[in-house]
């Protein structure tokens, strides 16, 4: 008799771990995760606090500066251009309507690429302010051939001249295009260093019209057989000049005849940095010109004084989670990934994987970008990742939403709390499960958390940089390949 309780057993047993091995439960990946409430107020406290930055970001960039010779700091915006808001959530808000110009400015230009609106389709118009962009066929609308860098979260410092000028230049994995404010200005912002003076370098050198930089330029115009530039931004921002090659130096290694923009009038969000370093996928952006086989950088809490690096032709660490790395034919600036799904709490989601393609006439796809902050998702995706989330945390106080944000907490009498794990992924059962910091955000000093995911109606999704924060990212361009390695910074 003692014996069918135990084939029972071994029965039961047997089918429960059936069920476990073909559920939707993604491997590797945790269920939950504990978000640390306090901890992050705290960020927000110390974000407004009358400390200065100022000191601690000298004292990175001495003790940075004998680092690999092909490395730099890298540093949150908050280091650079302390906030003037009176409180965290105008900070926040701000910010997320800098981003939302941003995210703008990507989907147009995709858009104008699918369109066929090319640099044959566009010209300069001289109007004594600079140059103008009209579509010659008619189209209406802005014509970009850049993207905003409204988000503009993070800086690099390099030299640019010979012998070099330092210079805070943001970093944009979404432009090609490189530039610094330069003297005489037309119309400059304010930017941290003094402007950049061509005649003090000996190494600067107009580019001729003739030169195939010139012409791979998205807009340019002919004087004097001198090759000037515009790149115009969808939130109204734009740096106008001359296209010239510089000597770029990074952490004690020069680069020479690296093809910039040195702008004369300028106008937009960029306050406090001195330009932009373009590390797009195009011809023209500075892994491409100094012939990189990789980069990577490691974004910093955009709330932190502390500093990272960015580096070329560093390996990708053999633990990194990887993914192939896409081109759109149409675009050849972004930098798309091979995303293949999204789990809550362990499960996947039941999302296709075409919803993460690019479809044949380039529409589609998933980027990852450094300027923008919060990841955009199809609606659909977006909708079936946020009612998943919601429907694992519904011991938490909800609250009303927040500019783009439509699901937030009231975690004001918590000092932790458990949430379900958010992961992205990756061919070949390759997961990346994100930290709840990364997902959960503040957006006042009070309590008030919000799930950092936003629905776009573009066909492009994007990775934005608040779910990249804490992770290396490393784009082996030899090979097509992103990789992922946390706790990196």
């Amino acid at each position: 008799m003692g014996f069918l309780p135990h084939i029972f057993l071994i029965f039961a047993f047997f089918c429960f771990t059936f069920q476990l091995a073909h559920s939707r439960s993604s491997p590797l990946s945790s269920k939950t995760t504990v978000f640390d409430v306090a901890a992050s107020i705290q960020t927000t406290l110390n974000a407004l606090s009358s400390e200065s930055h100022t000191q601690a970001l000298s004292q990175q960039d001495r003790s940075s500066s004998a680092a690999s010779s092909l490395s730099l700091p890298l540093h949150s915006r908050i280091s650079l251009h302390k906030p003037s808001h009176s409180d965290y959530k105008s900070l926040t808000l701000a910010r997320l309507e800098r981003d939302s110009a941003r995210v703008r400015s990507l989907t147009t230009r995709l858009d104008l690429a699918l369109q066929g609106i090319a640099t044959s389709d566009l010209k300069p118009v001289d109007t004594g302010n600079g140059l103008e962009l009209e579509e010659a066929k008619g189209f209406e609308g802005p014509v970009i051939s850049g993207t905003s860098q409204g988000s503009g979260e993070y800086f690099s410092r390099v030299g640019i001249g010979k012998p070099p000028s330092p210079a805070y230049v943001v970093l944009d994995t979404g432009s090609d295009v490189s530039w610094v404010q330069c003297a005489p200005c037309a119309n400059c912002y304010q930017q941290a260093d003094p402007i950049f003076e061509p005649t003090s370098s000996d190494s600067f050198s107009p580019v001729s019209c003739e030169n195939q930089r010139c012409k791979s330029l998205d807009v340019f115009e002919c004087r004097n057989d001198t090759c000037l530039y515009e790149v115009a931004y969808g939130d109204g921002s734009y740096t106008v000049g001359d296209f010239v090659t510089e000597t770029i130096t990074i952490g004690g290694v020069s680069a020479k005849d690296i093809a910039i923009g040195c702008g004369h009038t300028n106008e937009g969000l960029f306050i406090g940095a001195s330009g932009l370093l373009g590390l797009g996928g195009g011809s023209l952006s500075f892994p491409s010109q100094l012939n990189a086989t990789s980069f990577s950088y490691c974004l910093v809490d955009r709330d932190s004084d502390s500093a990272s690096t960015l580096e070329f032709n560093s390996p990708l660490h053999p633990n990194a989670v990887t993914a192939p790395l896409r081109r759109n034919p149409e675009l050849d600036t972004f930098y798309y990934i091979g995303l293949t799904g999204l789990s809550v709490g362990g499960e996947l989601l039941p999302i296709p994987e075409s919803a993460f393609l690019i479809d044949d006439s380039g529409n589609g796809g998933i980027i990852i970008d450094s300027g923008t902050a919060v990841t955009r998702l199809q609606t659909d995706t977006y909708n079936a990742l946020r009612d998943a989330f919601v429907k694992g945390t519904k011991d938490l106080t909800s609250t009303q939403g927040a500019a783009l944000f439509d699901v937030c907490y009231d975690l004001s009498s918590k000092k932790s709390v458990e949430v379900p794990t958010v992961s992205f992924h990756f061919a070949d059962g390759k997961v990346l499960p994100l930290p709840a910091k990364n997902y959960l955000i503040p957006i006042d000093s009070e309590g008030t958390f919000c799930f950092a995911f936003a629905p776009t109606p573009s066909s492009l999704s994007i990775i934005g940089n608040v779910q990249q924060q804490g992770t290396r990212v490393g784009f082996d361009i030899a090979n097509s390949v992103v990789g992922f390695f946390p706790n990196q910074c």
